[in-house]
């Protein structure tokens, strides 16, 4: 494993804005860089500067050529400084509702505005807003005192729609190396949240290499390791074991986690009648806990203790969806909102505590069903943030999951929903490699923004009229760089060159003639 990692992107370079509150903040970015515009008046050439783009920016230090990164160090602790001032137990929830802007709620703001001020663009997003997002429960910052490394983002839907990503090893496949690059190249395409579902060997290890290395807040489902503790045996869990590992995972510092506390015993029956019954791991491991013991689920019964661990930690909690449908034959049917009832009790339960939450959403759901999800969880959850699977809007494209997942995706984040959790295109057939990851992360980007676009989120369509304006003068390199994914959308622009025979990888005989003329050695692509 590379020890120096390094994240670079073409024609960009790091940036950070300051705070006002708290002056000493360094909220980072990236900024990219255009070509002036040229333009051929009475013979002679007149270049025109184009502005740069800031881009919301998820690679933490390893885009910054002036931190020297290690993995065996780990990254710089950003956030002990404001951890070690506040007092045991006090969550972004607890200090939202007493008035208290923390740096996280500061840093969140200038990061989802970005330069809109600099450009006049008028925004909704203060800190105070944050603030007050967090207090009522419609926004979370999940933040673990025990992960000081990572950056702080928002979850909200009135935020920009963040996405997650999903790595883990199991027992037959990679290791913790792998796992870690895996972590560092979703960071890079634009991963919000990084989820480490490992299940086989090293569990802990995986994940203390993983959370001392991720910018980003990272979730666990705490009962994969619990379940590997009983030796895979449901029946001999028990609430003593899970409490353990969750208190383990806290201490090493995970942000959040998805735990199937709506699952009740009296609901687990309605999934029998399903053309795909259960299909949440998680989920199908405390049901069959439940229906052996004939009891109802310890997650459900033990949900306050739940909440008093990770209070001390400030861990957010994922209400997870055991009963999610797993085709669309089943979706939006009765074991599915049963559950879905369920959370909206204990979303409360946990805002009591002043414990920060959000709410997991279906996987398979057809187009003409998914505003009916969106607003039956707000309705149902007291507008707690909504975190989905997608959803797929059809079930027979194995191999192209990324893209049937992708169009559910955009619906539902336009609709409301706040994450989005990626699927890649080897979803339902094996564990994701990194090419996977990167065409996930991408392609999870892309339903994002177009949501992002729709809800009409401040300056979201400064990227895209930047874009188009280079594109209408020809600007490949630009168009390029200010691309989700610049290297993909250059390899394809060489690899059409070369076929066509084109002299010019700038922009080809054709468009050089429309243009100005230029030989081959100006292009610097």
């Amino acid at each position: 494993m590379d020890n120096n990692i390094k994240i670079t992107y073409p024609s960009s370079e790091k940036v950070y804005m300051s705070g006002k509150l708290y002056p000493d903040l360094r909220v980072g970015m990236r900024r990219v860089r255009l070509t002036p515009t040229v333009d051929i008046v009475d013979g002679k050439k007149v270049m025109t500067e184009n502005a740069p783009v800031y881009v919301y920016d998820t690679s933490g230090p390893y885009s910054d050529p002036d931190v020297e990164t290690d993995l065996k160090r780990g990254l710089p602790k950003l956030r002990a400084p404001w951890i070690a001032k506040r007092q045991p137990g006090e969550t972004q929830m607890a200090l939202a509702k007493r008035g208290v802007i923390t740096e996280e709620m500061e840093y969140v703001a200038i990061r989802e505005n970005m330069n809109c001020a600099e450009l006049g663009i008028e925004t909704h997003i203060t800190p105070e807003f944050v603030r007050q997002e967090v207090a009522a429960g419609r926004a979370v910052i999940p933040a673990n005192i025990n992960h000081p490394e990572s950056e702080p983002m928002v979850i909200g839907t009135n935020f920009l729609v963040k996405i997650n990503t999903n790595i883990g090893n199991s027992a037959t496949t990679s290791g913790i190396d792998e796992e870690v690059e895996k972590a560092v190249w979703s960071c890079k395409w634009g991963g919000d949240t990084l989820m480490d579902l490992s299940t086989g060997d090293n569990i802990h290890e995986t994940r203390e290499w993983i959370l001392r290395n991720c910018p980003v807040p990272v979730g666990t489902v705490p009962m994969y390791q619990a379940f590997e503790k009983v030796g895979g045996r449901a029946e001999d869990l028990s609430w003593e074991i899970f409490r353990d590992t969750l208190i383990e995972q806290c201490e090493q510092g995970v942000d959040y986690f998805t735990i199937h506390c709506g699952i009740r015993l009296k609901n687990v029956p309605l999934s029998q009648g399903r053309l795909t019954g259960m299909v949440s791991r998680g989920g199908s491991i405390i049901s069959k806990w439940c229906m052996v013991h004939k009891q109802e689920s310890f997650l459900y019964s033990h949900f306050d203790d739940i909440c008093d661990i990770c209070r001390k930690y400030d861990v957010a909690i994922s209400l997870g969806d055991g009963l999610r449908p797993g085709s669309i034959h089943d979706a939006n049917d009765a074991a599915q909102f049963a559950e879905l009832d369920t959370m909206g009790e204990l979303v409360e339960r946990a805002w009591a505590k002043d414990v920060q939450a959000f709410i997991e959403g279906p996987g398979h759901v057809p187009m003409q069903k998914i505003k009916a999800n969106m607003e039956r969880q707000i309705e149902k959850c007291h507008g707690a943030p909504f975190y989905t699977l997608g959803p797929l809007v059809t079930d027979i494209a194995p191999g192209y999951d990324h893209i049937t997942s992708a169009i559910g995706a955009s619906m539902i984040g336009w609709y409301g929903t706040a994450m989005l959790c990626y699927v890649t295109p080897k979803e339902h057939l094996a564990l994701p490699d990194k090419d996977d990851v990167r065409t996930g992360v991408v392609t999870y980007k892309i339903a994002a923004h177009a949501a992002d676009l729709a809800k009409g989120h401040p300056g979201a369509t400064i990227r895209d009229n930047a874009l188009s304006k280079a594109r209408y003068e020809f600007r490949w390199k630009d168009q390029f760089n200010l691309a989700l994914d610049p290297e993909r959308a250059l390899e394809y622009y060489k690899t059409s060159n070369e076929v066509e025979g084109r002299f010019c990888t700038m922009c080809g005989p054709n468009f050089c003639a429309a243009r100005i003329s230029h030989s081959l050695k100006d292009c610097d692509l």
